[in-house]
């Protein structure tokens, strides 16, 4: 009898594990997003060509990638505005701007007006930080804590992956039509993320009046003083704020580093990045697997130790150089694999972390603030690098920005006593 009742007993089907992709509101909200990150990853690039085209200036093509950077700096008034008001309109809002400002690039018909797409640049820059902030709090209000690594790993996943596809479309259509077609891409995914965003329906947190006696600029701040005020939050953000700063030495170097690494021209960027796209795509992919087996301060630990092993061995790929041209090519792509697959664990970790710490109408503050902390140290020490690298030989800056990843890697492993006083305050 036990033997047939067993044998006949139903089966119990292993739970699924949470995914946002089950949520239709989701769905569009990513649709969205590859809709924008397509357009936008084809645009900066060109815009940068186009203007070294219509000037026959290298200087003034690469401020293009400056004015993109720029708006970094403002980052906390676009957190400060996304925490006040409702999130959805504010991002169909912030959409329809946007292609609006691509769209006055249609007007840019010689060197004379070269300041438009430095403009529009800084426009279309500034809407990326404030969307960055709306969408964090959207997100926040639409899915539950388990689904959050997975949206996160998901969109990091569309990050890399437009990176790695749109650059090169947006030069073929450069090529084949001129600006204008990419002009035309970059419009229609704004336009596209608007009309997604105004299908989505979902129950907002509403906006909060600003406290009695709380100033604008202690309101403004908020988002930095919540980000230090849990203590394993504030170890990752300072710890990934250093990593991520330091790979601003290794990308001031990227040029030598492929000349004496592959011992090739500086063509070869492009499919050495393609191949770091790659393992950036294959680590958002997995990332929030693994974040369902370990916690999220594990997870930016084996992240920034990838990094910082890959950033060593790219110092020891130049140190020593290998004999054969596939060994060269076999070393650089076990270096950007290591680097591209890492750095998706570790804003996977760190932001995850942060939306689930984070109260709903903080959440734009505190995107901006991690925004500011990752982004502007990076910034910097790229340009410290670019300086550097007239009186110091590019192998020391990246020796140091590979200790440096490491040291950030061994604090966060060392910080394992804030993960259950981080669980208890849940």
């Amino acid at each position: 009898m036990t033997g047939t009742a067993a044998a006949t007993a139903p089966v119990a089907s292993a739970p699924r594990p949470p995914s946002p992709m089950r949520r239709p509101a989701y769905r569009r909200l990513m649709v969205g997003w590859v809709a924008t990150n397509l357009g936008d990853s084809a645009l900066y690039l060109v815009l940068a060509i186009w203007v070294k085209e219509l000037t026959g200036s290298d200087a003034a093509g690469a401020l293009v990638f400056l004015f993109i950077g720029l708006p970094a700096l403002l980052a906390p008034f676009a957190g400060q505005l996304a925490d006040r008001v409702h999130r959805r309109p504010l991002l169909i809002a912030t959409n329809l701007g946007t292609a609006a400002v691509v769209l006055t690039l249609l007007l840019v018909q010689g060197a004379q007006h070269v300041w438009l797409i430095y403009a529009a640049t800084f426009g279309y820059g500034l809407a990326a930080y404030l969307t960055a902030a709306a969408q964090s709090g959207l997100l926040r209000d639409l899915l539950p804590d388990e689904e959050l690594a997975g949206a996160n790993g998901i969109f990091t996943s569309i990050d890399n992956g437009c990176r790695i596809v749109s650059p090169a479309l947006g030069a073929a259509l450069y090529v084949a039509a001129g600006p204008w077609a990419v002009i035309a891409l970059a419009t229609a995914g704004f336009l596209v993320m608007a009309v997604m965003m105004s299908t989505i329906r979902l129950q907002e947190s509403e906006p909060q009046p600003r406290l009695e006696g709380e100033t604008y600029w202690h309101e403004l701040s908020a988002g930095f003083r919540a980000l230090l005020a849990d203590p394993l939050l504030r170890l990752l953000t300072i710890a990934v704020a250093a990593g991520f700063g330091l790979t601003g030495l290794l990308n001031a170097t990227i040029f030598p580093l492929v000349e004496h690494g592959l011992q090739e021209g500086p063509a070869a960027l492009g499919p050495a990045q393609a191949i770091q796209g790659v393992g950036a795509l294959a680590g958002g992919l997995c990332a929030a697997w693994m974040l369902r087996r370990i916690c999220e301060r594990r997870l930016v630990g084996w992240g920034l130790a990838l990094l910082g092993l890959g950033t060593l061995a790219a110092w020891a790929l130049v140190q020593w150089p290998l004999a054969e041209a596939w060994m060269r090519w076999a070393g650089l792509g076990a270096v950007q694999g290591l680097i591209g697959f890492g750095v998706p664990w570790v804003i996977v970790g760190v932001v995850t972390l942060r939306m689930r710490l984070t109260p709903p109408r903080l959440q734009g503050r505190t995107s901006a603030a991690l925004n500011v902390s990752i982004n502007v140290p990076q910034m910097l020490l790229l340009a410290l690098g670019s300086a550097l690298l007239v009186v110091v030989d590019f192998r020391w800056l990246i020796l140091v920005a590979a200790v440096g990843v490491l040291l950030a890697a061994a604090a966060v492993w060392a910080g394992r006593r804030l993960d259950a006083r981080t669980a208890d305050s849940d």
